[in-house]
């Protein structure tokens, strides 16, 4: 399923894709927050675990007790700062100069977890697929948390950057868990596409698709773009996510790269 949204984005929280109605299966609240230059945003939930997630801008975080100054110039090239807390955790969200825009997630989460925020230097980043299937599926991968560092929560999260013109997501692949994929473009006016199961999908800025049970979805960015995407995995009662299933038709691709056809001459 794939949500449009005409940029800009409204001020205030705009949640993009809710626990209710034809998304209420993804089981979590998905939306974007974005603030004026000294604008203030307050948060909090009985039962709920939520995830602030820095995409540019400047802020100031509060939450039990705490404070600290989070600032990203850009998207792409800067990994995130992400606020994880706990039901009954309050949250306060003033931005700083320039103002802010963030990613917000909210599922239901009773367990005693800790508050805890995660700098750029403790996301993890790679550049996942190098060396395989003659660079074709090259892309910078960050994970913020999921089951090794954060085994309490409900939720795994993180972004993927798309290289231009190259595939992600990649072998196709599936698990049982929900997943809410969002996307931005640099520059904005670009564009790529997906197949989320066997329906496929051109995905321009601001997009968001719902990834559900057993459906493959790999990516690829159209040459000259860059893209950014925001993933959130939703945990199922007994099944937290943790390996992916590559589908059977297409797990020889990770095989010996004699057997991929490249042109002659």
């Amino acid at each position: 399923m794939q949500f449009h949204h005409k940029p800009p984005f409204n001020h205030g929280l705009t949640i993009l894709s809710p626990r209710s109605g034809a998304s209420a299966d993804m089981l979590m609240d998905f939306g974007v927050l974005t603030l004026q230059d000294g604008e203030t945003y307050e948060d909090n939930a009985m039962t709920d675990e939520r995830v602030w997630l820095l995409s540019e801008g400047n802020a100031a975080l509060f939450w039990n007790g705490k404070q600290q100054e989070i600032n990203r110039p850009n998207r792409f090239d800067y990994s995130p700062w992400c606020l994880s807390v706990p039901a009954k955790c309050p949250v306060t969200i003033t931005a700083g100069k320039g103002g802010a825009e963030l990613y917000y997630t909210a599922t239901e989460n009773t367990k005693p977890i800790k508050a805890k925020l995660y700098t750029p230097e403790a996301c993890k980043s790679e550049f996942r697929g190098a060396g395989t299937l003659r660079e074709t599926s090259t892309r910078i991968v960050r994970t913020i948390f999921d089951d090794t560092n954060r085994p309490e929560s409900n939720l795994v999260i993180g972004e993927v950057i798309g290289v231009p013109g190259k595939w992600s997501s990649y072998p196709p692949h599936h698990h049982p868990q929900p997943e809410i994929y969002h996307y931005r473009f640099l520059p904005s006016q670009g564009f790529g596409l997906t197949a989320i199961g066997t329906t496929p999908y051109i995905i321009h800025d601001k997009d968001t698709i719902l990834i559900r049970d057993g459906e493959d979805h790999p990516q690829v960015t159209a040459p000259g773009y860059a893209m950014w995407y925001l993933w959130v995995i939703r945990h199922i009662a007994g099944n937290h996510y943790g390996i992916q299933t590559v589908t059977e038709a297409h797990k020889w691709v990770s095989g010996p790269e004699k057997n991929i056809w490249q042109p002659q001459g």
